[in-house]
């Protein structure tokens, strides 16, 4: 049995903003990693680097511009190994209806909870990048 984590939230931005916003490193830099490199493209490797401790990669498992992005864990802590996170995205209301999820996850700890918590402040931290351009200081994420 595996567990998933799921958000949704409406950001005032058009669907091309958003996929770009998580899938291009230039802007994965400004909400979430401290610096990463990847092309979203089909299988292509990114590298999501948040310290020397937690240096991780992972694969596009599934891609469609301005409309989904999915990435594989290849190399990260335990927990976070086997899963898989992503991103899809549905024109709303002069906006973007991003729906995320984080599955398969192996059971429900602490890390799995403390995860989630984190995945809604950032995606509260991506929304507020895109819609007021507040770019939240690396050390000050969550």
């Amino acid at each position: 049995m595996s567990y998933n984590i799921y958000h949704n939230l409406l950001i005032k931005a058009s669907p091309k903003q958003v996929f770009d916003a998580v899938s291009q490193p230039e802007h994965l830099n400004n909400w979430w990693s401290l610096k990463s490199s990847g092309k979203p493209e089909l299988n292509s490797e990114y590298n999501l680097n948040f310290t020397d401790k937690y240096n991780w990669y992972c694969k596009v498992s599934k891609v469609k511009v301005n409309a989904s992005f999915h990435l594989k864990m290849t190399e990260s802590d335990e927990d976070w190994l086997p899963t898989t996170f992503g991103f899809e995205l549905e024109p709303k209301d002069n906006g973007t209806y991003l729906r995320f999820s984080h599955q398969n996850w192996p059971e429900i700890n602490d890390h799995f909870k403390h995860s989630s918590f984190c995945w809604a402040l950032l995606l509260n931290g991506l929304k507020n990048y895109l819609e007021k351009g507040v770019v939240i200081p690396f050390e000050s994420r969550a």
